[in-house]
């Protein structure tokens, strides 16, 4: 008997039967999405507290910080290590700057030594010729000093005279110069003279005259004589042996 009240009102006769209108599958699939999202935070939730409650989060921070702390010393080192870099790069820029001022100062040092001994050359070449200009006890007139005579590779010959007038105040001289080599060639004697002849010149106190002679081949020069002539007089003779 109380079976067949139970399913009675279970079946459709049942007098407190009703009769519910059925939702819209969107709106069951909407309401489904809620759920689930909403049982989603909760485990999200209940993970994180149990990381905290077991501490695997500090663990985690702990390691980011240590990771955070030597990116900034790797960066400090990077910054030191580019700030040598820079400095090892200007000492070197410096030294080769250094080494091309020194190369530079070198060749100007030697540029002038030479300059120096050539103007020492010059000085003494200038002492020897103002030494000669010194006038002989009791000479006068037309003097020749310093004949000089110099063979070039065998083939040419520099000289030099120093024609002085020894006294004070003298009046212009107007003269010609001789000059008279003597040698052999191929075992013959042999003499020459100046290309043009005699060669003039003039001169108030002194002057130097000099130049360079070519020589035929095989002479051997033995001597060199210059002879300072006022029309066809002899005035000054000097003679030298090479």
């Amino acid at each position: 008997m109380r079976l067949r009240l139970i399913l009675r009102r279970l079946t459709v006769s049942a007098p407190r039967m009703s009769v519910r209108t059925a939702l819209p599958w969107p709106f069951r699939w909407a309401l489904l999405a809620l759920v689930l999202g909403f049982c989603a935070a909760i485990s999200l939730w209940a993970f994180e507290f149990g990381k905290d409650i077991a501490g695997l989060d500090s663990d985690t921070k702990e390691e980011l910080r240590q990771a955070r702390s030597e990116l900034v010393g790797v960066r400090a080192q990077l910054s030191t290590l580019k700030a040598e870099r820079d400095k090892a790069q200007l000492i070197a820029n410096t030294s080769e700057t250094l080494m091309t001022s020194e190369k530079v100062a070198r060749e100007k040092l030697s540029a002038v030594v030479k300059q120096l001994e050539i103007d020492n050359q010059s000085l003494r070449d200038d002492l020897g010729f103002f030494e000669k200009l010194i006038p002989t006890a009791g000479g006068e007139g037309i003097v020749i000093r310093g004949l000089q005579a110099e063979l070039r590779g065998g083939r040419e010959m520099k000289w030099q005279v120093l024609v002085i007038q020894a006294r004070k105040n003298p009046p212009e001289f107007n003269g010609r110069l001789e000059l008279t080599l003597a040698g052999v060639q191929n075992g013959k004697p042999w003499t020459g003279a100046l290309p043009g002849g005699a060669l003039a010149f003039r001169l108030k106190q002194y002057g130097r005259l000099e130049g360079v002679l070519e020589l035929p081949a095989s002479v051997v020069v033995k001597s060199v004589t210059a002879k300072v002539m006022d029309g066809s007089v002899s005035r000054a003779v000097q003679s030298i042996k090479l």
